[in-house]
């Protein structure tokens, strides 16, 4: 009897791996760990039905394994129908390291967890993510081919993040177009949650374009550098979510869309760099719809990122993938308007036309 309970806990233990929420039929699953180094990195490969999953890598200090995992099944979702709507030959895949980027980050590290990728023959392709940067990529290239976002002067596309930024931005535009009848940002209030690389060269985009710009990031010196830089105002207040503004761009961590700020929001489109920005999909997609608040989704406009580390993959250059990354304004403006023909969320109407891709891909293998 004692033996039997010890198999219904341990049961209860393993069943959040495959049972939990933010598993969705992922291929594979691999748990690095290292002694030596003290790695503790996740791969998820979601989907490869397309090609080789792509995703970069996440260094984050998460307060538990749990969240960890939940984390990295959610992005490497999110990459398979990123790549499938930009109309990549790429499946989904993430990986996070866990760890605190600045203080625990080496290069012994880096290289193990580069082993652990080419013991993947390729399956999973990286790149870098929050809390690694194109140095990162050069040193795994020492040990792998399997990985993107390598520094120019080794031959890759180098840094991602301006791309991405510029294809958050042509997704803003035509969701403003969308929703305001014109692309026109200027003198439209956008506050910008999150400046990281991505979230500081949308910032620029902004500026440029003549929005009023707020912004907010808990890196209180990294505030005061980016408004220093550009004609931003730093936000003070103790809840952004609840005030009036044209856009609200969330350009830091996910899931800030969810039960408690989407009735704040006053925004009027929703547009930022942020990976699964609605909490629960379906709902809080919904929710926006009936609000009347034009989203727009986030794994086709922040897309630029993967369209730039594919460069590398299929040896075009800065003009196509400036090109592709424009074609995200085109792509937006084509599913607000089915998903306002269709009476459906703007994430489902995205979902669908990624999935639909795969689908066909399958049929035909």
């Amino acid at each position: 009897m004692v033996t039997e309970v010890v198999k219904i806990k341990d049961l209860k233990k393993l069943a959040p791996v495959f049972g939990q929420l933010s598993f969705e039929n992922h291929e594979q699953i691999v748990f690095c760990n290292d002694k030596d180094t003290g790695l503790k990195a996740i791969i998820s490969i979601h989907n490869t039905v397309l090609g080789p999953a792509l995703g970069g890598t996440r260094m984050w200090n998460y307060s538990t394994e749990w969240h960890a995992l939940n984390d990295v099944l959610r992005l490497s979702r999110g990459m398979t129908y990123k790549s499938a709507i930009t109309g990549l030959n790429l499946g989904g895949g993430k990986a996070v390291i866990i760890g605190d980027a600045k203080t625990q980050k080496n290069p012994e590290l880096m290289l193990r967890f580069g082993e652990f990728v080419h013991s993947l023959g390729g399956r999973y392709i990286t790149a870098a993510d929050v809390g690694m940067v194109t140095g990162d990529m050069d040193l795994i290239r020492t040990v792998t081919p399997y990985v993107t976002g390598i520094s120019e002067e080794k031959g890759g596309a180098g840094n991602p993040s301006p791309i991405t930024a510029y294809g958050v931005f042509m997704g803003m535009k035509a969701a403003s177009k969308f929703k305001f009848g014109s692309d026109d940002l200027e003198d439209k209030v956008v506050y910008v949650e999150g400046i990281g690389n991505v979230g500081e060269a949308l910032v620029e985009h902004l500026c440029n374009e003549g929005a009023k710009i707020y912004i907010s990031d808990i890196d209180q010196d990294r505030l005061e550098e980016v408004r220093d830089k550009y004609s931003a105002t730093i936000y003070d207040g103790n809840n952004l979510h609840a005030e009036e503004m044209d856009i609200y761009s969330p350009c830091a961590l996910g899931a800030t869309i969810n039960d408690v700020t989407i009735d704040q929001l006053k925004a009027k489109v929703i547009a930022g760099a942020a990976n699964n920005q609605l909490a629960d999909e379906e709902k809080h997609g919904l929710l926006l719809r009936e609000k009347g608040i034009v989203y727009a989704p986030d794994f086709l406009i922040n897309a630029g990122g993967i369209i730039s580390v594919y460069a590398e993959l299929e040896n075009y250059g800065k003009q196509e993938i400036i090109r592709k990354t424009e074609n995200i304004f085109n792509t937006t403006l084509e599913i607000l308007s089915n998903a306002e023909t269709n009476e459906i969320s703007t994430h489902q109407a995205a979902l669908d036309i990624a999935q639909a891709k795969i689908d066909i891909r399958k049929r035909e293998n």
